[in-house]
């Protein structure tokens, strides 16, 4: 079995799907792995890193040849690697993340070619998969990364100081959305010395938000139908986001950091924060929008750019797990190689549609798209 790491295409993207010390595990599992030059370079790992680690170094065309291929942003997650479609041959299997709710057209054209797909977004949230949650693990990154960024912005310490110049109040900061991203971000404001609350629709996170050092905020809106069967958050109407924010609006006029981390797979970010909210603001504030690739929580958020608008600070920059790229891609390799435990058998590749997470993820076989909520995403 050949398994192929590519060089990833998306702009500014640095993370790499497998690193080196994750390489004589997929060794022992009966790989031969091939790395595409200087697919680490960006997570600081060299060509000869991976040659030490048991790995090849070849082009872009000879990785493309292998029976297995991993990415980070695979084919629809990233529509500058098209291409890479026409080079894979069919009956090869593609891993990664490939955004399949979000870019379902994508899906067909994976499948015209033959081409097995996995798409890692659709890994089940039981507690069997957690070791492959891709999504977790790129969440913690950025929940970390938001608290960071907002610090850096915001005109005022996070930490309350006692000095012989005064004293410096703590920092209030909102997390709106308790998932993953949310409770990384949670944590480490916390650390940082600020007081934090939350709020998220799901009532039974409660409890995990006053784990990590958090005040859970109750609007009364709170329902356990917010999130599907499988973990994920649903979509609401609007009627209830419009609800939501008139009650979150109290909580925001006295908040220094709003970081916003609310997401529906497959779906566009719902505004919580309106253009009139930001204006009720204290000057100087920050927003840090977590939803800013899916077109952001905060109504006034510019993916990719950071502004200032009636004196609050809009941050709304994407990919943030791809700012750390060595703890990123070294999460994401771990992910995948557990992923792909599942996938081989005595050295086989062996496609086992009886085990949930599997069928779970896989998008594409025999020329067909497998996955129900794929098919419902193209309106079959």
């Amino acid at each position: 079995m050949r398994l192929g790491v590519v060089k990833e295409t998306f702009p500014g993207e640095r993370r790499v799907s497998i690193i080196p010390q994750v390489v004589p595990a997929l060794v022992k599992m009966g790989f031969e792995v091939i790395v595409e030059s200087g697919a680490g370079v960006g997570a600081y790992y060299s060509d000869e890193d991976y040659k030490n680690s048991g790995a090849v170094i070849g082009n872009r065309d000879e990785v493309l040849n292998s029976d297995i291929i991993t990415y980070v942003r695979a084919p629809g997650a990233d529509k500058n690697n098209l291409s890479d479609l026409d080079k894979i041959k069919s009956g090869s299997i593609i891993i990664g993340m490939t955004e399949p709710l979000a870019n379902p057209e994508v899906a067909k054209v994976v499948a015209s070619k033959g081409i097995i797909s996995f798409s890692l977004e659709l890994i089940p949230r039981i507690t069997r998969a957690q070791s492959m949650d891709v999504l977790s693990s790129m969440a913690t990154i950025a929940g970390y990364k938001a608290v960071l960024i907002a610090a850096e912005h915001l005109p005022r310490v996070f930490p309350m100081f006692m000095t012989a110049a005064g004293n410096l109040m703590a920092a209030k900061v909102f997390v709106l959305g308790a998932g993953v991203a949310g409770l990384q971000a949670i944590a480490t404001a916390k650390r940082l010395g600020a007081v934090v609350e939350a709020y998220d629709v799901r009532p039974e996170v409660k409890e995990q938000v006053q784990s990590v050092g958090g005040k859970f905020i109750e609007l009364g809106l709170e329902t356990k139908e917010a999130s599907d069967k499988s973990g994920y958050a649903k979509a609401m109407s609007e009627e209830f986001y419009q609800k939501q924010r008139e009650m979150m609006l109290r909580v925001l006029e006295y908040s220094d950091v709003v970081i916003s981390t609310a997401s529906v797979p497959g779906k566009k970010a719902p505004v919580l924060i309106t253009k009139e909210m930001v204006e009720r603001m204290k000057p100087g504030s920050v927003i840090v929008d977590l939803a800013a690739e899916k077109g952001g929580n905060c109504e006034l958020t510019k993916p990719g750019e950071i502004y200032e608008y009636n004196n609050v600070k809009i941050i709304g920059l994407i990919n943030l797990p791809s700012t750390v790229p060595v703890h990123a891609s070294q999460m994401y390799a771990n992910n995948i190689k557990n992923f792909l435990s599942l996938l081989v058998r005595d050295g086989k590749i062996n496609i086992d549609v009886s085990d949930e997470i599997i069928s779970s993820t896989l998008v594409t076989k025999d020329g067909e798209i497998v996955n129900q909520l794929v098919k419902r995403a193209l309106g079959e």
